[in-house]
């Protein structure tokens, strides 16, 4: 039933596409005065003499520097590029009909390479038509509508990355249809649906084709209208908002059949099982001050798979929630503050094998560009509760440089 209501709202809704690829009206403008034209702000863009064609070009980097405390095992130093992304962007033939490209370099991005298996640089590709301002129709591979700091870009984050629910919970990346209906006013009441179908199987599965799918859609509402500077973007009040910002959204996928112990990402199971995820997300920012909330959940009828050739070998859906809050304020200086607080509860079903955790996090950012030039600082401790009642305790410090155009 649920499978049913979720095909009906696809049809007849609209969704927004995943926030590491944004279009505007003023991205793709027809009325450009002298060509080619350079943009900085939004990377180095080139349009041909007779307007067939538009390129823009970005590039972004993180290096990073840590110091890692992990109990039963030796500290250690981390020195590596995080990320590393070279992005490309515009249109062809009309500004109906654009096109972006995101690939990725940095070993931790590209992910294991497996024997028999693809190199997996390729993040995004993924095609456009708008016929207007309000409707977007893609195709291709990129995000999908999921919860608020996922689809935000890794480089819009305050504290040098995501929290552990969205390591574990997020829906990530997928290839299929989008479609969506952005429908912001700045001081009215906004709205924004989005919705997707997509194989369920993640970033470039060249495995075998099979009869699964995964369905999503979302809804955002701006009880206060919309946020300044395309807001609800990037995490912090970098633009200090004059008038209080909210941000109320939710999404519902069910991927039907998923291959993964986390849908789109994770281990390979070894039957398939269908899999539901519910994200609650809150923004509200104002003078500086922006505080984000969020709930993730995953279920599964029966989260356990088992090796036919060995009852012994076994893999399981990670189902569980969690919540996560995250506060700060950025001073006059461009300095700010971050806390955030995050709880994850596992399944009872999964109990056994992997703890609960609380993750606390500080951190510290110096803005020179807003998010494309910055310098974080960060201290995190998790503490792990474990079904026989023994616990642990992680630490990390980070330092992290990030720049881009």
């Amino acid at each position: 039933m649920k499978t049913k209501f979720l095909l009906l709202f696809l049809l007849i809704s609209s969704f927004s596409i995943a926030q590491d690829i944004q279009f505007s009206t003023k991205d793709n403008d027809l009325k450009l005065a002298t060509l080619p034209y350079y943009n900085y702000g939004r990377g180095l863009g080139l349009t041909s003499p007779d307007s067939i064609f538009q390129l823009n070009i970005r590039f972004r980097m993180q290096n990073r520097l840590g110091y890692l405390n992990n109990e039963d095992q030796d500290d250690a130093f981390e020195g590596q590029v995080r990320r590393l992304r070279l992005r490309f962007d515009g249109y062809v033939g009309n500004p109906k009909f654009l096109y972006a490209i995101q690939l990725s370099f940095a070993p931790g991005d590209v992910g294991e390479i497996e024997a028999g298996e693809n190199i997996n640089i390729i993040r995004d590709a993924v095609m456009f038509y708008r016929p207007n301002k309000h409707w977007s129709f893609a195709f291709g591979q990129t995000k999908l509508p999921g919860n608020r700091q996922r689809v935000n870009s890794s480089g819009a984050l305050q504290l040098t990355d995501r929290s552990i629910n969205n390591a574990r919970f997020n829906i990530d990346r997928d290839f299929g249809f989008q479609t969506y209906f952005l429908n912001e006013k700045k001081d009215k009441f906004s709205y924004n649906l989005k919705s997707a179908i997509s194989t369920g199987n993640g970033r470039n599965v060249t495995k075998s084709p099979d009869d699964g799918f995964a369905l999503t859609g979302r809804m955002e509402l701006f009880p206060l209208g919309a946020f300044s500077k395309d807001g609800t973007n990037f995490e912090g009040d970098i633009a200090r908002e004059q008038k209080p910002k909210l941000l109320l959204a939710g999404t519902f996928q069910r991927n039907v059949k998923a291959r993964q112990t986390q849908g789109q990402l994770g281990s390979d199971l070894f039957e398939k099982r269908t899999m539901e995820s519910v994200f609650v997300d809150a923004m509200l920012k104002y003078n500086g001050w922006a505080l984000m909330s969020s709930y993730m959940n995953r279920t599964s009828e029966n989260p356990f798979t088992f090796n036919p050739e060995d009852a012994t070998d076994f893999n399981y859906v990670y189902v569980g929630e969690g919540f996560d809050y995250q506060l700060s304020y950025i001073f006059s200086t461009n300095y700010e503050v971050i806390g955030r607080f995050s709880t994850q509860k596992v399944n009872e079903d999964i109990r056994e094998f992997t703890p609960h955790t609380k993750q606390y996090s500080i951190g510290l950012t110096k803005y020179f560009w807003e998010h494309a030039f910055k310098i974080q600082s960060e201290f995190t401790l998790d503490d792990l509760t474990y079904f026989d009642g023994s616990s642990k305790t992680n630490w990390y410090i980070r330092f992290q440089v990030e720049i881009g155009i």
